[in-house]
């Protein structure tokens, strides 16, 4: 599995990703429903991930073809010894290529880039109630830290 850092051309097959991966989201949370009929609707918001100094996006390529994306996005507590991280904002592989390895090996990528930008640790979120996605990240050698709280506002 390769990463291989996206370009604006490749920006409606990265609507698409996230189209699903957003979807499969809404039965989380209430705050997942989304705002867009479509991957369509989401080409702007995933331009806009192009251009950050702090975020890069990359496709996840198997075999010469896509198979999912993934979002990173580097960030500092200056008040911490182990100050930088790099944050999985996204990770997507497509149904169609799960239970492969492909997001396994694109952890272990993630950790080659963490190291090569001098980050002192790797940080992700899921739903609470994603068991598969904790028990992945689990699996792969992450441990829980934090738990985000969230209050919807009438």
């Amino acid at each position: 599995m390769d990463l291989v850092e996206a370009e604006e051309s490749d920006v409606p097959a990265l609507a698409e990703y996230w189209y699903a991966l957003a979807s499969e989201m809404e039965s989380y949370d209430e705050l997942n429903e989304l705002a867009v009929d479509g991957p369509a609707d989401a080409v702007a918001g995933l331009e806009g991930l192009l251009d950050p100094d702090d975020t890069t996006v990359y496709l996840l390529v198997e075999g010469g073809d896509r198979v999912g994306y993934l979002v990173l996005r580097e960030g500092e507590h200056p008040s911490r010894i182990r100050s930088a991280y790099l944050d999985i904002v996204d990770l997507f592989v497509a149904e169609a290529s799960r239970d492969e390895g492909i997001g396994s090996a694109a952890l272990d990528s993630v950790r080659d880039v963490a190291r090569d930008r001098g980050a002192d640790y790797v940080q992700v979120s899921c739903e609470w109630h994603n068991d598969g996605a904790r028990r992945f990240y689990e699996t792969n050698g992450f441990e829980p830290k934090q738990v985000t709280y969230a209050q919807r506002i009438e």
